[in-house]
């Protein structure tokens, strides 16, 4: 009989905080559920973390999952804030752009201190149909770690 309390239980959870969790998802906005900066990928993981406790864990108490899921809301809110308003902020709690191909060149020394082989930025090339790295005048890895040639 108590499997079953502890059944309903994570039942009740599930269905109050995954409509809890998308509204605040909608909340922050369309930016942290896109292409992720570092920042906001910790963000998913928490609330992921945060939101998996209370829903396999009947002794978590409910009201503390849903004070901590707007808290991080709102911690994430606040930094994009500080993000948009000072751009040195900005770079400090993201990876800055790196250009990994000059004037049909390789830059391996930008390409290690990135951790990215050779090969990835060829695959990259090759799904933005460009095939000789000598016709790429510039490609930069952005912080979402996409190529911009």
């Amino acid at each position: 009989m108590e499997i079953v309390k502890d059944l309903l239980i994570v039942s009740g959870r599930i269905f109050t905080i995954l409509p809890l969790l998308l509204i605040i998802a909608l909340f922050m906005g369309r930016r942290s559920i896109g292409e992720l900066p570092v920042f906001d990928f910790f963000i998913v993981i928490s609330l992921g973390a945060v939101v998996g406790a209370d829903i396999a864990d009947p002794d978590i108490h409910h009201i503390h999952t849903v004070a901590a899921i707007i808290l991080i809301a709102f911690l994430q809110r606040i930094v994009v804030l500080i993000k948009l308003s000072k751009r040195k902020a900005g770079k400090f709690l993201s990876f800055p752009p790196v250009i990994v191909i000059e004037n049909g060149s390789l830059l391996k020394g930008n390409l290690k201190s990135i951790g990215y082989p050779i090969d990835n930025i060829l695959m990259m090339l090759r799904e933005k149909e460009v095939f000789n790295i000598e016709d790429v005048k510039l490609a930069v890895v952005e912080a979402n770690g996409t190529l911009s040639i």
